[in-house]
Parts: structure tokens; sequence; C-alpha cells
């Protein structure tokens, strides 16, 4: 491997496009020629900038993460990674996933943004043989897609949606519900499964109301919600536009009505940014759970100096497969790549995680018989390419950010 390199020194290789290679400012993880010599190479597109700059930067500091533990572990490979920012944008996020492509990469964690993933999977990974696993999109349309191409750490919103009418409906005691969900393939799905999972269980639905990202004002979209006098209003978004939602709704709205937001709001700098406690805000997102749980804070704190995120350990998990399927693949090439997914992370064999990845990389080689057990959870993928199970946090807002205070666990 190469010598350990600092994040000041590293974070001086990013270029004005945003564009980030290990390889580039290192000759990769370990050596070679812009990862002509690599024993694994990985993209990493994230949003950095945009709607979800806030939380996507966090995620792809988690998928850059094994890659560093690697390093400063010793690993005898040489693992390339390169960032790239989507900027929360479809065409962004194709004309990135293009550059991977044209670099080389036969194995992407990306993207974040459901409409992202689906537009690049639709247009560059599918066709052109690439592997993707997504650490955050969970909208349902991708369950329909081709698994053996694109794959995700992240759980479907059909499984969040129904946690978040159960708690709407069951918890809440919401009789009537409005919502307000993005205009994209996220918000859109989501709104869909939760609609259909309050009215099952009784509740109507009163209006349902979307709205388009980075808008000065949301107002209207609050009068035709919140002003209809629901028990509860469900709201999905990114956090730049949920910054601007909750304080129209803190300024001229606020009745006391209960809010519930998924995954894409979960941010604990949301209230200082709003300058309210949001303490009628309460929330959900996919839990970080797994065997290897502790291991990855421990890193991640250690790196970053920071606790980690929403969606971060699903990065981190999602990364670290890629590495374990091209090294017992013994080549980079997104179809032996894809051949071998499943065989590091579903059962049966030696455990992995984030505790003994380098120990894993080396049974991975060998053509051992192993399963990655990460930080998020088990990480086994059904043949559509989604998770087989997943455990819900339910949390709440305060003054001092979002603290988690229950789970909803789903299996298939």
């Amino acid at each position: 491997m190469a010598r350990h390199v600092s994040r000041r020194r590293v974070l001086a290789g990013i270029g004005a496009t945003g564009t980030f290679s290990i390889a580039g400012c290192l000759d990769a993880i370990g050596g070679g020629d812009n990862g002509d010599d690599a024993d694994a190479m990985v993209g990493i597109l994230q949003p950095e900038s945009g709607d979800l700059g806030d939380l996507g930067t966090p995620i792809a500091d988690a998928a850059e993460l094994p890659g560093i533990q690697l390093e400063n572990d010793g690993a005898d490979f040489t693992i390339d990674l390169r960032r790239e920012d989507t900027e929360t944008t479809p065409d962004v996020g194709v004309d990135r996933a293009q550059a991977l492509l044209d670099a080389g990469y036969p194995s992407v964690t990306g993207a974040a943004s459901s409409a992202v993933t689906i537009t690049c999977a639709e247009d560059v990974w599918i066709p052109n043989e690439v592997v993707a696993i997504s650490p955050a999109s969970t909208s349902p349309a991708i369950t329909d897609m081709d698994g053996r191409w694109l794959l995700r750490t992240a759980p479907s919103d059909a499984w969040q949606g129904d946690a978040m009418a159960e708690i709407a409906v069951e918890r809440e005691d919401a009789d009537e519900i409005a919502t307000m969900y993005l205009n994209n393939d996220y918000g859109q799905g989501l709104n869909d499964e939760f609609v259909a999972g309050c009215e099952d269980r009784g509740s109507e639905v009163i209006a349902e109301v979307p709205f388009e990202p980075e808008q000065p004002s949301y107002d209207s979209e609050l009068e035709s919600t919140v002003g209809e006098e629901p028990d509860l209003l469900m709201v999905v978004g990114y956090p730049e536009s949920g910054q601007v939602i909750f304080r129209n709704f803190y300024s001229d709205f606020d009745d006391g009505t209960t809010i519930l937001v998924p995954d894409g709001l979960i941010d604990p700098s949301l209230p200082g940014q709003v300058d309210n406690p949001m303490e009628n805000v309460i929330g959900t997102a996919p839990s970080a759970r797994g065997d290897g749980r502790d291991d990855f804070i421990g890193l991640y704190e250690d790196e970053f100096g920071r606790e980690p995120g929403v969606f971060n350990a699903q990065a981190y998990d999602a990364t670290a497969v890629h590495i374990l399927a091209t090294l017992r693949a013994g080549e980079v090439d997104g179809p032996a790549i894809a051949d071998n997914i499943r065989e590091v992370a579903n059962p049966d064999g030696e455990e992995v995680g984030p505790g003994n990845l380098d120990e894993g990389l080396e049974m991975a080689a060998n053509g051992d018989e192993i399963q990655y057990r990460g930080a998020s959870g088990p990480v086994e993928f059904d043949d559509n390419g989604d998770p087989v199970a997943v455990t819900y946090d339910i949390g709440r807002y305060s003054a001092d950010g979002y603290d988690v205070e229950d789970t909803i666990e789903y299996e298939s």
C-alpha cells in the first residue's frame, strides 16, 4: 500500500469540478498509474452540492472510508477510488457517471437521489455493464430495474411508506392527513406508498401537494396542506428545500400540527438552521444497526471528526462489497464483479465486516466463501438487488438536534 496521506493533503487534490481521485493524487491507494495496476476500482457518485449537498458529502466520505481504512491498515492491495459530484441533478449525474465510465471504473457507489440513480442506470450503467450500488436511493421504481447491475444497501420506500403510515395512523392517531412531496421519483414514490398505507388503515388523505426543489417560498403549498387543518402533515424533501419549508411553517403556519418526515429530511443541523427546536417534527430513516456498526462508527469518527449520519453506514457497506466482489472476481471488470456481488454479500461463509475488512480482502482474493456483515445490517441482496430486511429508526427533533426513540423492523 502507499504511504498514509493526511485528509488535508487528500482534499488538496479535489479539483474545481468537484472531481476527486485518490488515483490522481496518489497513483491510486497503493500505487499504479490512473488505476491501470489497481486490484479494485470504485467510483463514488454522490451529491456534494445542490439540494442534497448537506447529506451527500458525509455519504461520500463514508463511501471513501473503506479505501482510507485499508491504506491505514497496510492492506496488500491497490484500491483506486474516485469521487464525483452529481449536484443533485440527473443531467449532471449522467455526465459524471459517464466520466467514471470513460476513466475505466466498472463499479460505482451511487447515487443518492433516486431520480439521479434511475437516470444514470438507464443511460450509463446498465447499457455499459457497470455495477452500481446505491446507499441512499429508495424509490420503489428501482426494484423493477435490472438487479444484476443496480443494487442498493438502502431499502425501498415500499417499506418506509408503510412504516410512516403505521406511525401516522396507529401511533399518532391521525384521521385526516395531508402530504407535501418533492416532485421527483423519490418524493412521488414515497408519497404514493404512504398514502396507500394510510388509506388501508382507515385514515383519509385530504391533500397531496407536490413541490419543486429550492424555491424561495413554500407558502402556497403550506396553505394547501396545513391550511386544511389536518391531524398530521407528511413532508418528503431534501435539506435545502426543507430549511425554507420549515422557516415558512414556523413563521406563518405553526398551529401545533404534527409533521412527519422521512430520511431525506433527517439532518440534526435543521433546528439551528430554521431557528426553531422543531419539537413537533418526527421522522423515520433506515437504521444502521449491523454487526459492524461500532467498528464503523469508530473508524468514521477517527477519520472525519464527527458522528456518521443518515445513509453513511450504507455507503461504507456499498464500497466494501464492491471491493470484496472485485477481488473475488480476480479482475476489474463489470460482468465479473456482478457475478460475485452476492457471492461475497449473501450467506453462507466466513463473516467479514468493518472490523476485519483487510482480512476479508485476502479471503476474497483466495476465493474463500465469505459473507459481508456490514455497518448498516447484513447486506444481503435479493434477486432485484434490494436488501432482504431493514430496521427503521423513529426519532424526534429538538433544540439539541435529532434523537432516535424507537425502531420498526421489516423483512421480505
